[in-house]
């Protein structure tokens, strides 16, 4: 009789401790959401938005380090010369920054 109680108290004490450690993992996910998975996609929705905003006549650099005035816009693609009467026909994934008016290009990283 005496060895069922303590078989009792040991299985009620074990099961508050699953609790408890549940806590700390949730908290740890939700840390991780806010400090990489949120602000990532945030940086793709702004990136998307810019490409669809997209016009002819714009000045834009590419992934490949390739920069060009945007002559005419498709649906999945831009055709762009990179100089004149050299044009070539890129993917709008493609795009890795917008270039203002008179932007000079340096090696840094945009931010």
């Amino acid at each position: 009789m005496n060895m069922n109680v303590i078989l009792a108290n040991t299985t009620q004490q074990g099961g508050g401790s699953m609790g408890q450690m549940l806590i700390p993992m949730v908290l740890v996910f939700g840390i991780f959401y806010m400090m990489m998975i949120r602000p990532q996609q945030r940086k793709e929705k702004e990136r998307l938005r810019m490409i669809a905003e997209l016009r002819a006549g714009q000045r834009v650099m590419f992934a490949g380090g390739f920069i060009g005035t945007i002559t005419e816009v498709r649906a999945d693609t831009f055709l762009v010369e990179l100089a004149p009467k050299v044009a070539v026909e890129i993917a709008r994934g493609a795009v890795s920054r917008v270039l203002k008016e008179g932007e000079a290009v340096t090696m840094d990283e945009p931010k």
